[in-house]
């Protein structure tokens, strides 16, 4: 038995809950993440994890275990990342995922520049708007919009995006221009609804002129759950929609997309890189942590630029 393999397959039984889904993530069979459990017990002559036939448990023992074996895994890493080549030129794999606008915008367009400085990173993206496991689907972080409640998870806040109202001309023509939001609740005005993951629902967007305070939503004309969806809905003619400012803003230049309602604020929305509490920020996790900030404060400016972890 392969010990610290055996302590690898462990702790992601415990982190995922599952034989299965464990052996997914450690790229094993099941089989042999199994027999490797086993073993560990046997070694140390201890019931780990209680097993049924829907799903896995942790013992008293396994969970004081765990706790340990977390500590030494980190360690192992530490050691191997302190070594002066390593320090300088961090190395492996990182499962990131990130919202689909985010990623096609600002992430992806500059990843050149993060490979130069960083060639043995290898990175799977994985690009969409819903909510994933982070710990069950062994991703290593996630960037999200909007607050992040799940108290497993450290979220280091990394932006705010700005958010403005727009139309495409050719929906202006047809429609006509509104001069106030209060058309966009009566129903003289398709808009477009977001379908947030999180909740299930087109949330409404509170906008503020002074002491006067609309929340617009309306009666959507199409409700979608995809950013670029989204966007192409607008670009298509098919209503008003709700832009974080630097989506919008390549369209407004090229006339495809009609700023609305200028004179009026909107809270904006805060933006979050999360990864699991439980995991140890190896050097590669760092340093693609700090080249989001980067991107961040370049692209979306924030007040009071966050520090380094």
């Amino acid at each position: 038995m392969d010990r610290f393999d055996a302590m690898q397959a462990f702790a992601r039984v415990v982190e995922t809950g599952s034989f299965t889904k464990a052996a997914s993530t450690l790229h094993m069979s099941k089989t042999s993440v199994t027999q490797l459990i086993q073993q560990l017990e046997a070694r140390l002559r201890v019931r780990l994890l209680n097993r049924t036939t829907r799903k896995v448990n942790v013992t008293a023992d396994g969970a004081a275990y765990y706790e340990r074996v977390v500590r030494l895994l980190a360690e192992l890493d530490d050691a191997e990342t302190s070594l002066s080549s390593a320090s300088l030129a961090p190395r492996g794999r990182l499962r990131v995922d990130v919202p689909s606008p985010f990623a096609c915008m600002l992430l992806i367009p500059a990843l050149p520049a993060f490979y130069a400085r960083y060639p043995d990173i290898q990175l799977t993206l994985g690009v969409s708007d819903r909510i994933v496991d982070i710990i069950g689907e062994n991703v290593d972080c996630v960037v999200r919009g909007g607050e992040i409640t799940d108290q497993s998870l450290i979220a280091r806040h990394i932006g705010d995006l700005q958010l403005g109202l727009y139309a495409a001309p050719g929906y202006l023509q047809r429609a006509g221009t509104p001069a106030h939001p209060r058309e966009l609740q009566d129903g003289s005005h398709d808009t477009l609804g977001f379908l947030w993951s999180r909740t299930g629902n087109a949330l409404p967007y509170a906008m503020r002129r002074g002491e006067e305070v609309i929340e617009a939503q309306g009666c959507p004309a199409l409700i979608v759950d995809d950013g670029n969806a989204y966007l192409a809905a607008g670009l298509a003619d098919l209503g008003i929609l709700w832009l974080p400012h630097y989506m919008a803003r390549p369209h407004l230049a090229s006339g495809e997309l009609v700023g609305l309602f200028e004179d009026w604020q909107m809270t904006p929305m805060p933006m979050y890189l999360a990864f699991p509490a439980n995991r140890h920020v190896s050097a590669k996790l760092r340093v693609f942590i700090d080249w989001v900030v980067a991107l961040m404060a370049e692209h979306v400016p924030v007040p009071g630029y966050p520090h380094r972890l």
